[in-house]
């Protein structure tokens, strides 16, 4: 199995996809702080999914970069609260984004509580 068909990568790439769309549309001088950022802690979700999944054969650090990686998660969350609270996106995109978030997390926390459905040590 690859890491892409890994469903909370799929949900994590759709989301990154659906917050790269939405920034594009920030004012320009956010370009390189709530843009950048934003961008760059959704993407670092699916980054690190891939480097987990590919360290699956050593648990502790599989579980240790899914760790990572739920951090990110929150990270994101925190960016989707600054653009909602500047105004740059709507209440119902910015319960969208947090929702899928949050789905992501508990699918990275599922990983996370169970290593072994997921060719961990093996």
């Amino acid at each position: 199995m690859d890491f892409r068909s890994l469903i909370v990568y799929q949900k994590a790439f759709a989301l990154d996809m659906r917050i790269f769309e939405e920034s594009k549309s920030f004012p320009a001088e956010e370009r390189y702080s709530l843009t950048d950022q934003t961008r760059r802690s959704s993407r670092s979700v699916c980054a690190i999914i891939a480097e987990a999944y590919r360290k699956r054969k050593y648990p502790k650090h599989f579980i240790s970069k899914l760790s990572d990686c739920d951090a990110e998660n929150a990270e994101t969350q925190t960016w989707i609260d600054f653009a909602y609270s500047c105004a740059y996106i709507s209440k119902e995109t910015k319960n969208e984004f947090l929702e899928a978030s949050q789905e992501i997390g508990r699918l990275l926390n599922f990983m996370i509580n169970n290593p072994g459905k997921f060719g961990a040590g093996d």
